[in-house]
């Protein structure tokens, strides 16, 4: 049996502009996930930074700052058995127009044409980074 986990999902200001925060809680409440904490913010460069620290320096590092400050973002506490694997299945991978259908991306997200790829949301990849993450934005 997983262990009960903590993970860090973010929905990016183009899940929140599209008005899909409670879809996509929605989704992570019917796999069995709990809501621990929830916040809506306007990130800070300083906070946007140290989030992605290990992108500094790639070529799509400032685009992703940039389109992250374009907006609200939600920030949500999440638990469950093996919550952190499970989201970012849930969540489907990273380029919305491969993502499988039935995931967060693959039902609702899109290629926009945009500099750096907007797909709704963030989740932690390891236990790790679940743990630094929740620290920076809870």
């Amino acid at each position: 049996m997983s262990e009960l986990q903590q993970t860090l999902v973010l929905v990016k200001p183009d899940g929140v502009k599209r008005n899909l925060i409670g879809e996509i809680i929605r989704r992570c409440e019917a796999k069995g996930y709990v809501v621990l904490d929830l916040k809506k913010i306007q990130p800070s460069r300083a906070l946007l930074e140290e989030h992605y620290a290990e992108h500094v320096g790639k070529p799509f590092f400032e685009p992703l700052v940039e389109f992250m400050l374009s907006g609200d973002v939600v920030a949500i506490r999440l638990e469950g058995h093996g919550v952190i694997d499970g989201f970012r299945s849930l969540a489907g991978s990273t380029n919305p127009t491969s993502a499988a259908p039935g995931t967060i991306r693959g039902d609702l997200g899109r290629e926009w044409g945009t500099k750096v790829v907007q797909n709704l949301v963030h989740g932690s990849d390891s236990p790790e980074s679940a743990e630094r993450e929740l620290g920076l934005w809870f």
